[in-house]
């Protein structure tokens, strides 16, 4: 099929897929589209993040099964063909004949892309090597002034994974600090990370941010959102003091005591208070849409939660409180909240 056609069909299972290359569209119309519509019909999702043991299994079950098929004898040979430049040429036949595309991807709703990258991080020998002496650091530190940002090279060299000797190297080229955070550091961490949000948001939607960038003012972002992965590395570069592990962990902690914080917050005679004063802050702004309303503003009624977190409050509120909601308009739903749920809500309190 043309480029559009598959960038229109894969748009159905792929949301991001404007933002993908020509080039990638292409594999993915012969790599990925049947297979897609295939778990279509048996009613299976396509699905994105981080892989489950179930599926883990699945790729090594798919692996042994395609080396026994094939008899080529090891699970590195078949994905790291570049080691072994004597067998290079049989193994790609064999890939070729016995489909090594379809085989490996069976039974697994992912692309194919990620399911191979999988499979490549499990079947790594030099991915699971323990910790870096000294001399390997100072090898890793030539190594890199030699070649730059050439990981694959690097990797060849110290016969470590590309992830992990650029992981490392992010490691020891950062001035980290081990001690507790400080104000300061936590600040930069939540800018750096409203940042890249930001930015990501306007790459899956041109159009999501434009009146956003205009007034100055923060988007919200939905729990899901916020823990999918993040770009670490450029965000270790802009908090400057720590390195990607250590602001993974710390953003992870922020956001499940924020989150914590807000259910302790929110239960008995507080919960009812939260409602009370949250209908009569959305009355009170007069907004006639969502994006009116300065969530963070709001987030004062509960205490020190995300936005989100209230944004879920106010949804659950309107489900359970307000007939045919989804016929109404956001004013109103809360013309309908504060004239019949507040009423109800103060005498029980």
């Amino acid at each position: 099929i043309d480029l559009d056609t598959a960038r229109q069909e894969l748009e159905e299972f792929i949301p991001h897929v404007k933002n993908i290359s020509d080039s990638s569209i292409k594999k993915m119309a012969g790599r990925d589209l049947t297979r897609f519509k295939e778990f279509k019909k048996q009613g299976i999702a396509v699905k994105f993040g981080r892989f489950t043991q179930k599926e883990n299994k699945q790729i090594q079950k798919n692996v042994d099964e395609f080396l026994a098929l094939t008899g080529i004898d090891s699970a590195e040979k078949l994905l790291f063909t570049s080691r072994y430049p004597e067998d290079k040429d049989t193994i790609h036949r064999l890939k070729t004949e016995h489909h090594f595309c379809e085989k490996i991807s069976e039974g697994i709703p992912r692309p194919w892309r990620l399911i191979y990258y999988r499979a490549r991080k499990m079947f790594d020998p030099n991915n699971y090597k323990g910790r870096y002496t000294d001399e390997e650091k100072e090898k890793l530190k030539k190594y890199h002034a030699l070649h730059g940002n050439d990981w694959k090279k690097i990797s060849e060299l110290m016969s470590r994974s590309n992830l992990s000797v650029a992981m490392k190297f992010s490691e020891i080229k950062s001035a980290i600090n081990y001690g507790p955070w400080t104000k300061e550091e936590t600040r930069k961490l939540m800018n750096a990370v409203r940042e890249v949000m930001r930015r990501k948001l306007k790459a899956e939607n041109p159009n999501s941010l434009d009146s956003v960038d205009q007034s100055n003012t923060d988007v919200w972002i939905d729990r899901e959102q916020l823990c999918q992965p993040l770009p670490w590395t450029e965000i270790e570069t802009k908090v400057g003091s720590r390195y990607w592990r250590q602001c993974k962990q710390k953003w992870n902690s922020i956001l499940t005591s924020k989150l914590t914080r807000g259910q302790q917050l929110y239960r008995g005679i507080n919960g009812l208070k939260a409602k009370i004063n949250l209908i009569k802050r959305l009355y009170e702004t007069k907004a006639e849409d969502a994006s009116e309303v300065n969530w963070d503003e709001l987030t004062n009624v509960i205490g020190d939660v995300p936005r989100a977190y209230v944004q879920s409050k106010f949804y659950k509120l309107k489900v359970s409180s307000v007939p045919l909601w989804k016929r109404k308009t956001f004013s109103e739903i809360i013309d309908y909240l504060y004239e019949k749920k507040l009423p109800e809500l103060e005498k029980k309190l």
